[in-house]
């Protein structure tokens, strides 16, 4: 009974899909240094130079103060720099940030392989645009 109630609870599957891919993710970012979160944050950061600390929060969709706690990481490690402009924060990596560029695609790319070598490319892409739309809708109904 109860574990009919679980593979029936929305909450309950997708954190555990959560902790999975997160220890895959984990695993293969660990060759870039970074914890996944932080690599993205770079990704986003090399997309567009300058970008606003909110603007990142967004993008990620991680609150400001966890948008914080990485760009105070990345820059201790140097990897990005913070320049303020009145009420904005902007974003920029350093050359030693513009250095790992190459190895984050590559953990990217591994951590996509990986998945899909068990789900399939095609069904794979689907299931994290599916869950995408679903986050998006559960989040803007509040």
């Amino acid at each position: 009974m109860l574990e009919t109630y679980l593979k029936e609870c929305l909450y309950f599957t997708a954190n555990r899909l959560g902790r999975v891919i997160t220890k895959m993710a984990e695993d293969e970012f660990a060759a870039s240094g970074l914890s996944p979160t932080s690599a993205f944050l770079l990704m986003a950061v090399y997309e567009k130079e300058g970008i606003s600390q909110k603007e990142l929060g967004q993008i990620l969709h991680l609150q400001p103060s966890t948008v914080t706690r990485l760009i105070e990481k990345l820059i201790i490690k140097g990897l990005i720099t913070n320049r303020v402009e009145g009420r904005l924060s902007l974003i920029f990596s350093t050359e030693k940030g513009k250095a790992l560029e190459e190895s984050i695609n590559e953990c990217w790319n591994n951590l996509r392989k990986r998945y899909a070598k068990i789900l399939g490319e095609q069904e794979g892409d689907e299931l994290s645009l599916h869950i995408f739309k679903v986050s998006d809708q559960l989040e803007n109904m509040e």
